[in-house]
C-alpha cells in the first residue's frame, strides 16, 4: 500500500482537506430504514416498538370467527391452528417477513402485514385457493389490518400522508379515506361491532400513549386511558364491542387488563406478575382472552386466560405442518486454525431469500443493513424447507464475515461448517474490548435477565459490558439487577446508569457502587422539571465512587460549531469538561455522530483538558429491531490482569481506542494512547498497524486537530502497516483516525471509523498556544449558545446554580482566549 511521507501542518494538508470533503456524503449518524414517518426524531423506537417482530414460536394470534381456529405468525410466515387437532399448517411462504394476520368475517380469507426488510404493506390471502393479492402498498409503513364487521372495507394504519393515521379501504372501490389526521401516531384501529366508531391506539411524541374510541361520524374521540410510553401494547377489542383487552407496563411486570368502554374506570386485572403478556385477541364468544409471552428460551408461547380470570394455560401445538418437505441442518462455526468452536452471529435464508431462525433464542433485525440475525454458541439446528439455504456468520469486528450454502435434501446429519479467522488478537497487543452503554430491557417484546448477554457478547467478541439503567419515561429499567455482577472471566459484566437531566445532557455512571437520585430531571420531565441541578452533581457522584462519568451520545450533528450544529451540543457539556468535572465522552455511539463528536472532543484535548474516548452502542437488546451490542465499542489496555478495577483505570486514564469497525495499533517513538511522548529534537517516529474488517476510506494522523499524515484506506478487509516521522510542536497531543466509506457486515454503525486516545506531547494535558485559543473561542461560542437554550428553557425558573456554572465556564474559557 502506498505510504505518504510524515509532515506536520505541510502542503499536504488541502488534498487531505478535499479527502474530507468528498467523504461528507458517506458521513452521518443512523436515521430511520424504512420510510420516515415525518416529525418522529428517533426512528429506531418507532421500528423498534410498532412494526412487527419475526420471532420463534407464536406471536400475533388471531382467533377465527368461529372459534375453532387461531391464525399465527411464526418463523416469518401465517400458520392455520387448529385448536381441535392441535396442528398448525402453514399458509404463506414468500421471501417476505408476514405478520399480523386479521381474518375476514366469513373466515375465507386474511389480511396481514408483508415486511421485506424496508418497507411493509398489507395483502390478502384467500384460504381456499392459496391467492395473494396487494391491498396496501402505498410507499410509506402500511400496518395493522382489520376488516369491517361486513367484510366490505378494511381500517389500516399508513403513513403515506406523513406520519401514520387511521385509514380506511373500500374493498370493492379500491379507495382510501383518512379517518385522523393528528399530529403522532395512530395505530391498531379496531372497528367496533354492532355499535359503531373505531378503537385505536393514539402515541404522541411526547411518550404519551393512548387507547381512544374514534366517532366516524364527526370525528372526535373518547380517551379511554393514558400511559407513559406503552410501548408494546396492543389492545383487543372483544365481540360484543364494549370490553377491551390490553397489556399495560407497570414498574416491574407488565400485566393483562380488562376495561369497559362504557365506564372506562372500571378496570380488571386478569393476569398478575407476568413479565410481559402481549398481543390478544378474543374467543368469538367472549369467554377466552389468547395472548402469547416469550418464555426463558425467548421463544414465544400461546396462552390463555377465562375472561373472567382465573388460571393462566399455555396453549398446545402438537405438530408445525410446513405444506412442503423440510430437513435439519447443523451449523457450525470454528474459529481457523485451531478448530475449537467459537460463539459467531448468524445469518441464514432459504432459496426464496427468506430468513431461516432456530427453535429457541432470540432473532434479530439489523436496521442498518436489513439483516435477520441470531447468535450460536459454536454449534446450532435449523429446521428449512429442501433446497439451497445460504448462512453467513461473524463475529466481532476482528474477523471479516464468511459464508457457506449447502442444498438441504432431508437428509440425517447434513452440517455446515464456517471458519472465522481473525485478522488481529487483540488480547495479545493487551487490548480488551468493552461496551458501556446499552439497555438489557427497554420496552422491547422480551423479558431479558442478564445470562441471556453471554451469547451475545461472546458472539460479538466483547470482554467487558456495563449495561446502563435507564428510565423507561417514568417508569425505572432493570433496577433489580443492580447489585448482579459478573467479574470471573470474560466477559465481565457490571450494571452501569444512565442520568438523564434530558435538557442538559445524558450522563453515563460507569464503576459506581451506588444508584444516583433522581434518574431524570428537567424541562419536559415530570415531577423533576424546575430542579436547579446541574449534572455536575451526577459526574462527582461517579468520582467519589471511583467510577467514571461521561456524556453519552452526544452530537449528533457532523459540524457542531456551525450555526445550524451549536444546538446540538449537549446544553451542559461544555461548562462540565472545562471546569474538569467530566472524565470520558462516548466519542462513538450509533445514535450520535462520531466525526461531530470527535470535533468537540478535539477541542477539549487543544486546551489540555484529557477528556478520555469511550464507547457505546446504546443498543436495545430485548428489542427486535436493534444493532448488535459491541457494533461500537472501545478497546482498552489495562495495567496487569484484566479486571474490573484495572480496566476501569485505564479507560479513565485514556489508554484506549474507540471503533465501529478498524482497528488501530498506533505508536509513536513507542508511547501508546494515554501515554507521553518526550518532545526531544522535535522529531518523532511512528508506526500504524491496521486492520479491519471491512473497507474504510482514508487513515489520518492529527496533531492538535491537524492532520499530519494521510493515506488511502483499505479497499477490502485486511491488514496494513505504515511508519514515517512526524515533527512535533511544543505541546499538544498526537492521535491516529480512520474512517468513511460504506457499512457492511460485520459493522452496523453508520459509517466506518476509529479514533486512538491522544499521545501527549511533552506532559499530560500540555497544549500548543494557537491551538489552544482557537478551541477556546469556539467552546465559548458553543457555551453562550447552551446558555441561552438554558434560559429561555428555564424562563420562569430560578437556576442561580446552573447559572454559576456557566459564568465560571465563560470567565475560564475567556482567560484562555487572553
Amino acid at each position: 500500500m502506498k505510504q505518504f511521507p510524515a509532515r506536520y501542518l505541510s502542503a499536504s494538508i488541502p488534498l487531505i482537506a478535499c479527502l474530507l470533503v468528498s467523504a461528507a456524503n458517506l458521513l452521518a449518524q443512523f436515521t430511520n430504514r424504512y420510510p420516515k414517518v415525518e416529525g418522529y426524531r428517533h426512528h429506531i423506537y418507532l421500528e423498534g416498538y410498532e412494526l412487527p417482530l419475526l420471532a420463534a414460536g407464536v406471536i400475533d394470534p388471531a382467533v377465527s370467527p368461529q372459534g375453532d381456529r387461531i391464525a399465527l405468525a411464526s418463523r416469518g410466515w401465517l400458520w392455520i391452528l387448529d385448536l381441535k387437532q392441535s396442528r398448525a399448517r402453514r399458509v404463506t411462504r414468500k421471501a417476505g417477513v408476514d405478520s399480523r394476520p386479521a381474518w375476514s368475517p366469513d373466515g375465507r380469507r386474511l389480511a396481514f402485514v408483508r415486511d421485506d426488510g424496508s418497507d411493509t404493506r398489507i395483502l390478502q390471502l384467500d384460504l381456499q385457493s392459496g391467492q395473494e393479492a396487494v391491498l396496501v402498498d402505498s410507499g410509506a409503513i402500511d400496518l395493522d389490518p382489520a376488516f369491517s364487521p361486513a367484510g366490505d372495507s378494511l381500517l389500516f394504519s399508513s403513513a403515506q400522508a406523513g406520519d401514520l393515521d387511521i385509514w380506511k379501504l373500500d374493498l370493492a372501490s379500491g379507495q382510501s379515506v383518512r379517518l385522523t389526521s393528528e399530529r403522532g401516531l395512530e395505530l391498531r384501529p379496531l372497528p367496533r361491532p354492532g355499535k359503531g366508531g373505531v378503537l385505536y391506539l393514539s402515541k404522541s411524541r411526547a411518550g404519551q400513549d393512548q387507547l381512544r374510541l374514534l366517532n366516524t361520524e364527526d370525528g372526535s374521540h373518547t380517551l379511554l386511558r393514558r400511559e407513559a410510553i406503552a410501548s408494546q401494547i396492543r389492545p383487543a377489542l372483544g365481540p360484543e364491542g364494549r370490553r377491551v383487552a390490553a397489556g399495560w407496563p407497570a414498574q416491574l411486570h407488565w400485566n393483562l387488563w380488562l376495561l369497559d368502554i362504557e365506564n372506562p374506570p372500571v378496570q380488571i386485572q386478569l393476569t398478575r406478575n407476568f413479565p410481559l403478556p402481549l398481543m390478544p385477541t378474543w374467543s368469538p364468544d367472549g369467554s377466552t382472552i389468547y395472548f402469547v409471552e416469550a418464555d426463558a428460551q425467548q421463544v414465544f408461547r400461546l396462552k390463555k386466560v377465562p375472561v373472567q380470570g382465573g388460571p393462566v394455560q399455555q396453549v398446545p401445538i402438537a405438530s408445525w405442518d410446513w405444506g412442503e418437505p423440510t430437513g435439519r441442518l447443523t451449523i457450525h462455526t470454528r474459529l481457523a486454525g485451531e478448530g475449537r468452536p467459537v460463539a459467531a452471529r448468524l445469518q441464514v435464508h432459504d432459496s426464496n431469500g427468506h430468513p431461516l431462525v432456530p427453535d429457541s433464542g432470540q432473532v434479530r433485525f439489523d436496521s442498518q443493513s436489513g439483516r435477520n440475525y441470531f447468535y450460536s454458541a459454536g454449534s446450532v439446528q435449523l429446521e428449512a424447507p429442501l433446497g439451497e439455504v445460504q448462512v453467513v456468520a461473524a463475529r466481532g469486528l476482528t474477523a471479516a464475515p464468511v459464508q457457506a450454502r449447502l442444498r438441504v435434501d432431508g437428509s440425517s446429519g447434513q452440517q455446515i461448517r464456517l471458519d472465522l479467522a481473525p485478522l488481529w488478537n487483540p488480547q495479545e497487543g493487551g487490548w480488551y474490548s468493552g461496551d458501556h452503554h446499552f439497555h438489557l430491557n427497554y420496552g422491547g417484546p422480551y423479558e431479558l435477565v442478564p445470562d441471556d448477554l453471554l451469547p451475545m457478547l461472546r458472539g460479538e467478541d466483547l470482554d467487558v459490558a456495563t449495561p446502563q439503567l435507564a428510565n423507561l419515561h417514568n417508569r425505572f429499567q432493570d433496577l433489580g439487577w443492580w447489585q448482579w455482577r459478573k467479574l470471573d472471566s470474560p466477559p465481565l459484566i457490571a450494571f452501569a446508569q444512565e442520568v438523564r437531566s434530558h435538557f442538559l445532557g445524558h450522563l453515563g455512571l460507569v464503576g459506581t457502587s451506588t444508584v444516583f437520585w433522581p434518574w431524570y430531571w428537567g424541562p419536559g420531565y415530570p415531577s423533576y422539571d424546575r430542579d436547579d441541578r446541574p449534572n455536575a452533581e451526577a459526574l462527582a457522584h461517579a468520582r467519589q465512587q471511583g467510577g467514571v462519568g461521561l456524556y453519552v451520545h452526544p452530537v449528533s450533528h457532523p459540524a457542531p460549531f456551525s450555526e445550524q450544529g451549536l444546538s446540538s451540543i449537549p446544553v451542559n457539556l461544555v461548562a462540565d469538561a472545562v471546569l474538569g468535572d467530566l472524565d470520558a465522552l462516548e466519542v462513538a455511539c450509533l445514535w450520535s455522530d462520531e466525526g461531530g463528536t470527535s470535533q468537540v472532543w478535539h477541542r477539549f484535548l487543544n486546551l489540555g483538558i484529557a477528556v478520555a474516548p469511550t464507547a457505546g452502542t446504546d443498543a436495545f437488546p430485548n428489542f427486535y429491531r436493534s444493532m448488535n451490542v459491541g457494533a461500537t465499542r472501545v478497546y482498552v489496555r489495562p495495567e496487569g490482569p484484566l479486571n474490573m478495577s484495572s480496566y476501569l483505570d485505564a479507560l479513565r486514564s485514556g489508554r484506549s481506542f474507540v471503533t465501529s469497525g478498524p482497528l488501530l495499533d498506533f505508536r509513536v517513538e513507542q508511547a501508546r494512547p494515554g501515554d507521553v511522548v518526550a518532545v526531544g529534537s522535535g522529531k518523532a517516529d511512528w508506526t500504524l498497524d491496521v486492520y479491519s474488517a471491512l473497507p474504510f476510506q482514508e487513515l489520518e494522523i492529527l496533531v492538535n486537530d491537524r492532520p499530519a499524515w494521510s493515506a488511502n484506506g483499505l479497499s477490502q478487509a485486511g491488514q496494513a502497516s505504515f511508519e514515517g516521522t512526524l515533527r512535533l510542536p511544543s505541546g499538544g497531543w498526537v492521535a491516529a483516525r480512520a474512517q468513511g466509506g460504506e457499512t457492511v457486515w460485520p459493522a452496523m454503525d453508520s459509517y466506518p471509523f476509529a479514533h486512538t486516545a491522544p499521545i501527549w506531547i511533552g506532559s499530560r494535558g500540555s497544549t500548543e498556544p494557537q491551538a489552544s485559543r482557537q478551541a477556546a473561542r469556539d467552546l465559548l461560542k458553543a457555551l453562550q449558545r447552551a446558555q441561552a437554550r438554558l434560559e429561555q428553557a428555564y424562563a420562569d425558573v430560578s437556576i442561580p446554580r446552573l447559572k454559576k456554572r456557566f459564568k465560571e465556564a465563560q470567565q475560564r474559557l475567556e482567560s484562555w482566549i487572553d
